[in-house]
């Protein structure tokens, strides 16, 4: 007998709910007594609000309260900075309702709460708002001339943080070094575009003092220990949940005014209060990501081996920092993917614009540094004149040197960067084979003699995952049912969290996975945790779920034990039932066990009458528990990781570019991707290609465009570029597994990793398919427009 469900392709035991339309999201939440939300929001990049009189909109029929900055009192609050740094000189952090200045378009002004979302909508027009247009700073280069117009009037200067870091000596590589080149390279702004917008419903039971909000948030827990504070409401009488969710990409982990606004209204109300973002919404009041500007130096041996970085860069914070230097420092300190680097030093500005705020969004500065770093291989090689390929074996950090130690650099989560383990040149090897490397010149020559033009691109990257500072889970084995119940802090944002826990689950205690209730997103069901993000869920929740499930496992022996009248250690569990090794028909089921394990008993049951056979159920009968045994099989578990755990990934691509449109076709595309102990294969798949989907548009689609004066350009789905399906190719892809030494189970990270690589591979496809036209790409993302005015000006054109 065994039960073996980890690392088995497990249909996800959500899906089939999903599919179906059983799902609940927030807007699906019934509350029939629900007044509604609609916001005013600054229609002006930068600007000084001169009047704003709402009592005409107060009036209009239907409208149940409109408020502005002055109706809040004591609530009149500036949104709390998430992560601190001593590197920012002037942290600035949004007010939930604006006051005699706005900073981006999109910002909160005022907040109407009507019968109706249709009400509240039509009485926004009703609101007279006139202000005096201030000069709005968009350009992040520009923003640091000397005098720039402030993006903020009260503050001296546009720098929202600053920080250098060293290891090793950069200078002296320099002066070493046989081969010493520069390059600028940029990718733009973007945003996760997911399926569900935010969304929150808020109801304030005045007589219990309780608040219950639902929310599309990736932090329940956040969001609970916050408004409770926030309200003087003890933290057990807020309840937060997450109901199902159309997907999170980090857009859904940060705390907005709506999330206080609605709580606040509905407890002034006394009636349940409900606010659905829109579409335009969400373009410009949700948070975007990626802008960056790097300048980098490179120094390398006239064999290609890098001897030291020196990188500069620019980071568009948008008009607020809620976020800390999370972005840029991630960025920094993965600037040297896989590969050896001694000697770097890396220094990065952030800067503030006059554009909605920027926070982490899946890949959270990877893509960035990646593509940097992987056209950085590209350009070594060429100036050395070696093959791709053999530039990356030379520089690859080797097995027998983990962990891999950055020196003092210092990671997202405060540590020093070490790289535990991975297996980079059996990783290229196996990519290599899948996408058929080898074969490829011969498939480009034919290809150019039919007149087009293809090229392959690679790239590698690496990826801190599992930050810390802990998950708790709690695991039981329900009497009722005889099912497990496991309970974690954490979100599910579609990424297959409820399976993976499961089967997580399920290995420990010999059970099915379908046999596995899990429960995330509930503060009530698990009060203590951090959030989703940082591709961290599976790592942190995933051990701790184990350390539950075993503890539950031993009790569960334990009793056993007793009923059957033998050792512990002659035991077995397996298919729902533990039993007498070598003798599979003297057993009991966990059922039976669970009741025995609790002095009520259950007289309608079967399994309850049949528990009451065995010894542990006649002791346990009495009105006293047995010294030093517990009611139930259940535990609480914690898992709290050492440091960051690096997950990684080598992608290829062969595209086709259209030199007479600049249109760009992903022929085929392969992908290795290494994140430890595999827990379920096809979830891994699917959140792969689900982030190569996201780098694809980040590629060649998705660029949020501003004018000069902060207005958005391409605010709906008519003008900013999401792929289709018909833009994404099938994808070849290969798991290997080089388990994490820091954690019982050996899990890495595997959320963010697909959307990585793509921006960096994809350039280095464009640059092999136009060889013959001498060009190189820089910048990310680009799109036919772009791409054909870079073929117009290639030198050799």
């Amino acid at each position: 007998m065994s039960t073996r469900v980890f690392g088995k392709p497990i249909r996800r035991n959500e899906d089939e709910r999903l599919l179906t339309g059983l799902g609940s999201y927030v807007d699906d939440i019934s509350a029939p007594t629900a007044v509604h939300v609609a916001f005013l929001r600054s229609p002006e990049a930068h600007a000084r609000i001169v009047k704003l009189d709402v009592s005409r909109a107060r009036e209009h029929p239907g409208v149940v309260a409109v408020y502005t900055h002055t109706d809040l009192g004591e609530h009149d609050i500036e949104l709390p900075l998430m992560i601190p740094h001593p590197c920012m000189p002037y942290p600035k952090t949004q007010r939930l309702l604006a006051h005699d200045e706005v900073h981006y378009v999109g910002q909160t002004i005022a907040m109407v709460v009507a019968e109706s979302r249709y009400v509240a909508e039509d009485a926004l027009e009703l609101i007279e708002l006139d202000y005096d247009p201030l000069p709005a700073v968009v350009d992040i280069e520009a923003a640091l001339e000397d005098g720039a117009s402030t993006t903020h009037t009260d503050s001296p200067g546009n720098v929202g943080a600053h920080l250098e870091q060293k290891v090793g000596d950069p200078d002296a590589a320099f002066r070493e070094a046989d081969v010493v080149f520069s390059e600028r390279y940029s990718i733009e702004r973007s945003a996760g575009m997911a399926m569900e917008t935010r969304g929150v419903l808020a109801d304030y039971d005045a007589r219990r003092q309780e608040l219950t909000v639902w929310d599309t948030t990736q932090a329940p827990l956040t969001i609970k220990g916050s408004l409770g504070s926030l309200f003087g409401i003890p933290y057990n009488k807020v309840r937060v949940k997450q109901p199902d969710i159309g997907g999170g990409f980090g857009t859904k982990v940060m705390f907005y005014p709506d999330e206080v606004l609605v709580p606040w209204a509905a407890i002034q109300l006394e009636r349940p209060v409900k606010y659905i973002e829109d579409r335009i919404e969400h373009f410009i009041g949700s948070t975007h990501e990626r802008k960056q500007i790097h300048d980098i130096e490179v120094a390398a041996t006239a064999d290609g081996v890098v001897l030291g970085l020196r990188d500069r860069f620019i980071h568009d914070t948008g008009a607020y920092i809620p976020y800390g230097i999370a972005i840029a420092q991630v960025a920094a300190t993965q600037l040297p993917g896989p590969y050896r680097v001694p000697n770097f030093s890396v220094e990065f500005t952030a800067v503030y614009t006059n554009t909605v705020p920027v926070t982490p969004y899946r890949g959270c500065g990877r893509p960035q540094a990646c593509m940097v770093i992987e056209r950085v291989m590209d350009r070594l090689a060429t100036e050395v004149g070696v093959d791709r390929v053999e530039i990356r074996r030379r520089n690859y950090i080797q097995p027998e040197e983990f962990p891999y130690h950055r020196g003092d650099i210092l990671f997202a989560d405060g540590l020093p960067v070490t790289i535990d383990s991975g297996q980079y040149d059996k990783q290229l090897d196996l990519l290599l084979e899948t996408i058929d490397w080898e074969d490829f010149p011969a498939e480009k020559e034919q290809a150019r003699a039919e007149g087009r033009y293809l090229g392959i691109g690679i790239a590698n990257y690496v990826e801190g995952t599992g930050l810390g500072p802990y998950e708790g889970a709690h695991v039981q084995i329900e009497p009722t049912t005889g099912k497990v119940w496991v309970a974690t802090g954490l979100t599910s944002i579609g990424q297959g969290l409820e399976t993976a826990l499961a089967q997580v689950a399920a290995e420990e205690l010999g059970v099915e996975a379908h046999d596995v209730l899990v429960v995330t997103g509930d503060t009530q069901a698990m009060p203590w945790g951090v959030a989703t993000f940082a591709s961290r869920a599976a790592v942190v929740s995933g051990n701790a779920v184990a350390v539950a499930a075993l503890e539950v496992r031993n009790k569960a022996l334990g009793y056993a034990a007793n009923m059957l009248e033998a050792a512990t250690d002659d035991l077995e569990l397996a298919d729902g039932k533990i039993f007498v090794r070598g003798a599979p028909e003297r057993h009991v089921t966990l059922k039976q066990v669970a009741i025995a394990s609790n002095p009520l008993r259950y007289a309608f049951d079967d399994d309850a009458r049949a528990a009451t056979q065995f010894a542990p159920a006649r002791r346990a009968d009495g009105p006293q528990l047995p010294p030093g045994e517990e009611p139930g099989l259940e535990a609480t578990g914690y898992y709290s990781p050492p440091h960051a755990t690096w997950a990684s990934g080598a992608h290829a691509a062969v595209v086709e570019v259209d030199i007479a449109t600049g249109e760009l076709t992903y022929v085929r595309y392969a992908a290795v991707h290494d994140c430890g102990t595999v827990i379920n294969p096809m979830i891994v798949e699917g959140q792969v290609m689900g982030g190569v989907a996201q780098g694809i548009g980040g590629s060649f689609y998705e660029r949020m465009a501003y004018d000069d004066t902060g207005q958005r350009r391409n605010a709906s789905f008519m003008d900013f570029l999401v792929p289709y399906a018909t833009e994404v190719p099938a994808m070849r892809l290969e798991h290997l597994e080089t388990p994490s030494p820091l954690n019982p189970k050996g899990i890495k990270g595997a959320g963010e990793a697909g959307c990585i690589p793509v921006p960096a591979l994809t350039a280095s496809a464009i640059d092999d398919a136009l060889s013959d036209l001498d060009v190189t790409i820089r910048d990310m993302p680009l799109d036919p427009c772009s791409l054909k005015a870079i073929i117009d000006a290639a030198p050799t054109r």
